[in-house]
């Protein structure tokens, strides 16, 4: 297990090298001026020189790359144009309402898909698997975007259970949780219909071993088999997918996020592409794609304990 961990490791930080230098190339190659960008086209001269002394961009790009991998190293990401603070702190502010909300839309998915899909592949071809089958190709097929709104129209404008948008601060969690519910179930119903049918055929593929069939004919009771056998040897292509639903639920909340009107990372990102915040745009992207990485990089750890067989590839 060691040296795998060591493997796995230094591909991490292979992975968070190369994507550090692919982000900070996207401000180098980004047609015209990056101050120009930011100031306007009425800026003057003097303030456009000031803008790219602050950048760094008046010192030759290697210079730039180092001076920038040094201070990501020291957790510095630089300061906002359009705000003049940290964006350390503009991002960790915005995070108590992104974190919670994949975490709500994940558990949504998790609790929702695995008991369908487990269903559906021991009722194979009967009604219920034909339903289950229908709610997760209209899952599938639905942008969550949509979802969100059809959901704003039916439980907060029809039946009003939940607020329009908005979000209620922390100190009252309640309102912070219901502020939450109906963006979580836009986001979770899409990787909801994934994760079922992921669960399905996975225990399909497991219930046809022949394995299955000897605890079956040594007389196992059907819970243990299904749960004990079955299941558990399902759950492994399972892991890698809810690893790789986690990862995309942070990217996914942008849009989420701004029809909902919840201020958190997406809604960071979109005020700062209106305000043509480039080192805002550039630090956000960067938390996303590392957290992707550090998820990715979790759930191969998990994947090889359920499995231990990975260890020894």
């Amino acid at each position: 297990m060691t040296a795998y961990l060591v493997k796995r490791i230094s591909i991490l930080l292979l992975t968070l090298i190369l994507v550090s230098m692919a982000i900070f190339g996207v401000l180098m190659v980004i047609p015209g001026d990056p101050a120009q960008i930011i100031l306007g086209i009425h800026a003057t001269p003097e303030t456009l020189r000031e803008l790219r002394h602050q950048l760094g961009l008046d010192r030759p790009i290697v210079i730039q790359y180092l001076s920038y991998l040094k201070h990501l190293a020291m957790g510095d990401m630089g300061q906002s144009i359009a705000y003049h603070v940290p964006i350390n702190s503009l991002i960790l502010w915005r995070l108590q309402v992104t974190v919670p909300l994949a975490i709500l839309s994940l558990i949504f998915a998790i609790l929702v898909s695995i008991p369908m899909g487990t269903y559906s592949a021991l009722h194979r071809n009967q009604v219920g698997d034909y339903g289950i089958m229908v709610f997760s190709q209209i899952g599938l097929a639905v942008p969550a975007f949509w979802a969100g709104i059809l959901l704003i129209l039916l439980f907060a404008v029809t039946l009003h259970w939940f607020p329009a948008g908005g979000f209620q601060p922390w100190k009252d969690p309640m309102k912070a949780f219901t502020s939450l519910l109906l963006p979580a179930l836009s986001l979770g119903l899409v990787r909801a219909a994934v994760l079922t049918r992921m669960t399905r055929s996975s225990m399909l593929e497991v219930l046809g071993e022949d394995y299955i069939r000897t605890a079956k004919s040594k007389g196992l009771p059907r819970r243990v088999v299904i749960y004990k056998h079955a299941f558990r040897n399902a759950i492994i292509p399972i892991i890698t997918i809810v690893g790789l639903q986690a990862g995309d639920l942070l990217a996914g909340a942008i849009i989420i996020e701004n029809v909902f009107h919840l201020p958190g990372i997406g809604r960071l990102v979109f005020e700062a592409i209106g305000q043509r915040d480039l080192p805002v745009i550039q630090g956000v992207v960067l938390f996303i794609a590392v957290a992707i990485v550090v998820i990715n990089f979790v759930t191969d750890v998990a994947y090889a304990y359920f499995d231990p067989r990975i260890q020894y590839e």
